[in-house]
């Protein structure tokens, strides 16, 4: 976790400007639209076919879609996106959109985790405002990089872990921030993901690229690899090995079951329990992890320190189908998360009763519940969010209102300290975190896997 120094200028370098004519490499828009509340945003969507869909209609449901841009064209839904917005503006590579359609005020990025904080930073320098899917980005330093850059350019910024917008999730933290369980020292949370193929190696060969497609943009910053299509076991769009929803279980494009995931199960106990940075992460068990993909089930286990006056906490991650054990003292009634069916949810431990809930941090309940059966929630404390709408959050905040739930002031160090699973599991090693510095200081060899290496046109300058 090297060069913690991130806040000098963003430059991109090399053929990015020179491949789309685009002038954004070496100096951001000085001036933006100011938008009333009265006004519609101009709003762009770039990666259209999959979670795209609904992140572009439901930004876009009552301002101007004026640029939609998809690397793939052949995407069922893609087409269906482009017939949804027929008026906007069509493209493959974002840069040549940015540069072109000079009336945009804010885009949506909802592309493979590897292209999030490239594109993000290149829209931010050009004064664009940005909701960006989860995890925010595909490395650690990627992700400090984006809550520096969000702080520089003033711009309006969102993940997309809808679940941060809830009333729920809002009355778990003050549960928790009212002593309803006294301490909490353990959190548990699990997900059935990966609902795609995990722990392969790569395969051999080349297959010819469907000509909707264009597999060179769909690479971007990740180094060359010839496209192959129909790689045994993939069930979804195309059959492709590596595109388009099946990129999250290899460690060149995605973050795995982890990155898919945790920004939005782990969200509770990240918010009520102020985690900050952990002090170590390591792997308690694994199935079938290869250098170039996620394993196919895990467990982890966080440790973070004392925190104001809140205790140290363990928090376990499971994935894959793995679960906790269901307490001894909590009858089988007291149903965890989503129940035995659907294999997500969360559970929070105090040293007076537990709180859990479901994927999104939905259907709060106090157990055991015997005992909260007569309890009156604590006053409010947090803001709620109007319609616990995720989406019109960010597009009020694009319009001069109060940030964004989410901004990257949240969800950047939220995803470096999810992304910190990613090196135990990469490493298979108990890492020893210094997350201000963003270092690990007992494996050398994890420090490597902080940044990405991007390839010769793509490269992003600090």
């Amino acid at each position: 976790m090297s060069e913690p120094k991130l806040t000098r200028r963003i430059f991109l370098m090399g053929s990015l400007a020179a491949a789309a004519g685009c002038a954004t490499g070496t100096k951001r828009v000085s001036k933006r639209r100011t938008i009333s509340p009265n006004e519609k945003l101009n709003i762009a969507g770039i990666g259209i076919g999959g979670k795209g869909r609904t992140d572009i209609a439901e930004s876009g449901k009552n301002e101007n879609v004026v640029a939609l841009c998809d690397v793939d064209w052949g995407y069922k839904g893609t087409q269906e996106t482009f017939a949804r917005f027929p008026k906007a503006k069509q493209y493959k590579d974002f840069r040549t959109m940015l540069e072109k359609e000079k009336s945009i005020d804010a885009v949506t990025i909802s592309t493979p985790d590897h292209m999030h904080a490239f594109i993000a930073l290149t829209a931010m320098q050009l004064g664009k405002h940005v909701y960006v899917q989860k995890p925010l980005t595909h490395t650690i330093q990627e992700a400090r990089m984006l809550t520096e850059a969000a702080r520089k350019y003033k711009v309006a910024t969102q993940m997309g872990n809808q679940g941060h917008s809830s009333n729920d999730v809002r009355q778990i933290c003050e549960w928790v921030w009212s002593g309803a369980i006294g301490n909490v020292t353990e959190a548990h949370v699990w997900t059935d993901r990966p609902l795609w193929q995990q722990g392969r190696t790569r395969p051999a060969g080349s297959d010819p690229v469907p000509k909707t497609l264009d597999w060179d943009l769909w690479l971007g910053v990740a180094p060359f690899r010839p496209y192959v299509a129909n790689y045994p076991g993939v069930t979804e769009g195309r059959k492709d090995c590596y595109c388009p929803w099946v990129c999250r279980g290899w460690w060149g494009f995605g973050c795995g079951a982890l990155g898919d995931m945790a920004c939005h199960i782990m969200d509770a106990s990240n918010w009520a329990l102020k985690l900050g940075y952990p002090t170590s992460v390591e792997v308690v068990s694994q199935e079938g992890g290869t250098s170039e993909q996620a394993p196919k089930k895990s467990v982890l286990k966080y440790e973070f320190p004392k925190r104001g006056d809140m205790a140290p906490v363990t928090l376990y991650w499971y994935d894959g189908g793995n679960e906790p054990a269901h307490p001894k003292d909590l009858p089988a009634t007291d149903v965890l998360g989503e129940g035995p069916k659907d294999h997500n949810g969360t559970l929070l431990v105090g040293d007076k009763g537990y709180i859990t809930s479901n994927t999104y941090s939905e259907n709060p309940r106090l157990y055991p519940s015997a005992k909260f059966k007569d309890y009156k929630n604590p006053a409010p404390t947090l803001a709620r969010i109007p319609k616990q709408d995720h989406y019109q959050d960010w597009v009020q905040a694009c319009k001069g209102g109060t940030p964004a739930c989410s901004n990257f002031d949240y969800a950047g160090p939220f995803t470096e300290v999810v992304l910190l699973g990613n090196l135990a599991l990469r490493t298979g090693k108990k890492i020893e975190c210094d997350g201000p510095n963003m270092k690990v200081t007992n494996a050398p060899e994890a420090n490597a896997l902080v940044k990405n290496n991007y390839r010769k046109g793509w490269s992003i300058s600090v």
